[in-house]
């Protein structure tokens, strides 16, 4: 991305590119870092430079800025101490490395990160790690960003997960990114069947370039996590936006509720499993977890991918279900406002979805609905909207994600397409899914 015209003309003629290492002076304060790239929204009469600390600067150029190119090895990255990652001595776990911004590494052409980190190199970055576990395996069956995974990719995962949990280890970890990691977390709560060891999976919401990294910490909690007696796949990420301690939440109770903070992952209808702190101090809040144990896991990885996730709001096009199963679609979650409403009574008859859920029934598509106030509950009883869903035959997910109801439902249909024993699994609690009773202590946490 280009500076000024006259910024521009300054770099050239002082043979600076984008990452090289600049050293700036203006009103008598020194900066010293890596030049970046102008970025598409930003001022481009402000320089911008990464500072050692990890952290980015933009300085406001005048004619009284003194800029220089600093010596090739002046800012050269340090390097990364090694040391072992195989030690007899202590606890082994596997490591499955996904992609994500844990394993990534700032773009200075682009001024963005790019997920390009082997899981050795994930590991070395991490000497939080060195005296807690060892690796028995580290493994990446593909990198890639969490907005391009899809359910072809959650069952690599769970095959790779089952192989390496049937060894001789305490527990898995599952570096990924954080933009769907709670999708995939959900999934391989239902594909990994006799679950006997713990499987963490970790993120990050800051690249490791940053100051304000968070995975380094994310990784040292779900070793101590791995060493639990837990046997539930859990995401284990900060639980505020400093470095006190991390959550460790129950794969099909989580979902990321903010964009960019470090404690964006949150318990939705249940308490987190466990606190932990990077010391590995680690306190349960939650007394009825399945415990670790001897067995066999099993990859139940059947999945039904013509399932959709659909979302109601007002004025709403009906025509979508039509859609949707003209494509010859297996099932349909439908995110409904509050206990379980879609339009239906409306004015405009057109504007109805009731003929087309009626339609989709009909010709055996299975529709469910969760809510999308996401804490609470669906209740097909209390308004004559709802009633008349249940009556369609309308499954009501009770206090399930709407993204934990979609994810259900596709590995339901992989195994079954009998609408009495769909409907039977889909309010049965799996994988810790429902929760019967919830309670005050369990919203906002």
């Amino acid at each position: 991305m280009a500076y000024s015209k006259e910024i521009d003309g300054i770099l050239k003629a002082k043979r600076i590119s984008v990452g090289d290492g600049a050293r700036i002076t203006t009103s008598g304060v020194v900066y010293e870092g890596l030049l970046m790239p102008r970025i598409e929204v930003g001022d481009d009469n402000v320089l911008i430079l990464k500072l050692q600390s990890g952290y980015n600067i933009g300085l406001e150029y005048s004619s009284s800025m003194q800029i220089e190119k600093m010596e090739a090895n002046a800012f050269s990255e340090k390097p990364t101490p090694r040391y072992s990652l195989k030690k007899s001595s202590l606890p082994k776990i596997s490591l499955i490395a996904t992609g994500g911004t844990i394993a990534s590494k700032i773009d200075y052409r682009l001024g963005g990160v790019k997920s390009l980190l082997e899981p050795q190199e994930i590991c070395q970055a991490m000497p939080e790690l060195v005296n807690v576990i060892s690796f028995k395996s580290l493994l990446s069956p593909f990198k890639i960003f969490s907005e391009n995974m899809s359910p072809v990719e959650w069952q690599k995962i769970a095959a790779l997960a089952a192989k390496e949990l049937n060894s001789d280890i305490k527990g898995l970890v599952i570096t990924h990114g954080t933009d769907t990691l709670h999708f995939t977390s959900a999934a391989l709560s239902f594909m990994l069947k006799n679950l006997c060891k713990p499987v963490a999976l970790v993120g990050a919401q800051r690249s490791p370039d940053r100051g304000s990294f968070d995975g380094a910490m994310n990784m040292a909690c779900a070793a101590h996590y791995l060493l639990s007696d837990a046997a539930e796949v859990a995401i284990v990420m900060h639980a505020t936006s400093s470095d006190d301690y991390c959550y460790a939440i129950r794969g099909t109770k989580v979902r990321k509720m903010h964009t960019s903070r470090r404690d964006a992952f949150r318990p939705v209808n249940d308490l987190p499993l466990a606190k932990i702190y990077s010391n590995g101090r680690t306190e349960f809040l939650k007394k009825n977890y399945r415990k670790r144990s001897a067995g066999k896991v099993v990859a139940d990885t059947a999945f039904e991918k013509k399932v959709a996730l659909l979302k109601a709001y007002p004025g709403s096009e009906p025509g979508l279900v039509d859609f949707l199963i003209d494509k010859k679609y297996k099932g349909i979650v439908v995110e409904a406002t509050a206990l379980g409403q879609i339009p239906t009574f409306t004015f405009d008859k057109k504007n109805s979805w009731l003929p087309q859920i009626k339609r989709a029934v009909e010709e055996g598509i299975i529709v469910a609905f969760a809510t999308q106030c996401l804490y609470g509950r669906t209740n097909p009883f209390v308004y004559e909207t709802a009633r008349e869903m249940y009556r369609l035959g309308v499954i009501y997910c009770e206090d399930m994600l709407p993204e934990v109801a979609y994810v259900k439902l596709g590995w339901v249909l992989g195994h079954t397409r009998k609408k009495e024993e769909v409907r039977k699994l889909m309010l049965t609690s799996l994988a810790g899914e429902i929760n019967p009773m919830l309670t005050e202590e369990e919203f906002l946490i």
